[in-house]
């Protein structure tokens, strides 16, 4: 099963819900979040069960070095979490009339307890899809040389798929033969070099 609270800054303790608006409420949500995470830790692993927390980006006041970005609820969730993800818009994405469809996104592993942190990816979001599977296809395809860019132009093979990458992601996910033939290819070579790199070793 999966559990999305959505957003940890939105929970609301119950002393604030019972008192009056303009009330001090010093570190009650970070209690909040100490009691839930001790108590649900061990009923997700029991229940074999995700549990997926949001939160929203806040900014220390006074900070003069480092970092002054934080998140709300305290440092419990972070210490309770195995994995944690800063998720960040960096882009727009428009279509040829100037109307934004969508976001580029980078995404950068901040903590993993089951496998190694710090790796980043950058992908697009469009509005009404979701993730563009397609246009990360195209742009892993790039990096291993499967698919050539000059100019403005992409050809896989003797074919070429599109002028900008857009048009060429699109090309992909209008030809499901050839998008999953280039997939078999990245896979196979990908195999590849795992096999290579454990050889010099």
């Amino acid at each position: 099963d999966v559990i999305v609270i959505d957003s940890v800054a939105a929970l609301t303790p119950k002393a604030e819900l019972d008192g009056v608006i303009g009330d001090a409420h010093v570190g009650l949500q970070a209690r909040l979040m100490s009691q839930a995470m001790r108590k649900l830790t061990a009923l997700l692993a029991q229940t074999k069960t995700l549990c997926i927390f949001t939160n929203q980006i806040r900014e220390k006041i006074g900070v003069m070095f480092g970092s002054p970005e934080t998140t709300p609820g305290g440092r419990a969730l972070k210490f309770y979490a195995s994995v944690r993800l800063n998720i960040q818009r960096i882009g727009a994405i428009k279509d040829t009339a100037g109307a934004m469809t969508g976001n580029r996104t980078r995404v950068k592993v901040v903590k993993n307890k089951v496998a190694p942190p710090f790796v980043e990816a950058e992908f697009d979001i469009l509005y009404d899809r979701g993730i563009w599977w397609q246009g990360s296809v195209l742009e892993a395809a790039i990096k291993q040389g499967l698919v050539v860019k000059r100019g403005s132009w992409f050809s896989y093979g003797s074919e070429q798929i599109g002028q900008g990458a857009a048009a060429s992601a699109q090309f992909l996910e209008q030809n499901p033969a050839t998008l999953e033939k280039l997939v078999a290819e990245m896979k196979n070579s990908g195999r590849q070099a795992v096999l290579q790199r454990a050889t010099e070793e």
